[in-house]
């Protein structure tokens, strides 16, 4: 759980970086950046699937990666085909979903073994905000993916302090 935690934070991160400076308007590199991160998220939702043990945490995370993997299709169509405003649409419903998602996660982790969650409950919940705010950008006159990277950076920083506590939490016990 810890080096999935922060292996995640970093590659978001990374992402975070390499998107800011991919150039606009939507071309080849920023497409194929857009497909990677909610593969990260599908990836990262399979190894820890085979950590979960059977029940409501096991099908939420398998959910999850099965929406982030859809999602992945979804926007690098949307990248293709629909523009900005198409990518920043899907981004948001994905956001909305897997936020949701994360907050299950988190609720159902909260016990005092898994270091209390309270960063992925916090990220669950933005995730899930700002989701609808993109959806509702991506109506908008000029919709920008600028505000992707941004929540990159969030997402990377909530799962590094996440890894940090579990980092502290199981020196704690020793």
């Amino acid at each position: 759980m810890i080096r999935l935690s922060l292996v995640r934070g970093i590659l978001a991160l990374a992402w975070a970086l390499a998107f800011a400076a991919s150039p606009r308007p939507l071309n080849a590199v920023a497409v194929v950046l857009l497909v990677v991160y909610p593969l990260i998220d599908a990836v990262s939702c399979a190894i820890d699937y085979r950590t979960v043990p059977d029940g409501s945490e096991r099908r939420v995370t398998a959910l999850n990666g099965i929406l982030s993997t859809l999602t992945a299709i979804a926007v690098g169509v949307a990248g293709v085909v629909g523009g900005e405003g198409a990518v920043l649409g899907v981004f948001g419903a994905w956001a909305i979903l897997s936020g949701a998602a994360q907050l299950a996660v988190g609720i159902h982790r909260r016990g005092p073994v898994l270091g209390k969650q309270w960063p992925t409950l916090i990220s669950g919940g933005l995730s899930f905000l700002v989701g609808a705010v993109y959806i509702a950008k991506a109506t908008g006159q000029s919709p920008s993916l600028d505000v992707l990277s941004v929540y990159a950076t969030g997402g990377g920083i909530f799962f590094v302090v996440q890894a940090a506590l579990l980092i502290w939490k199981s020196y704690q016990k020793r």
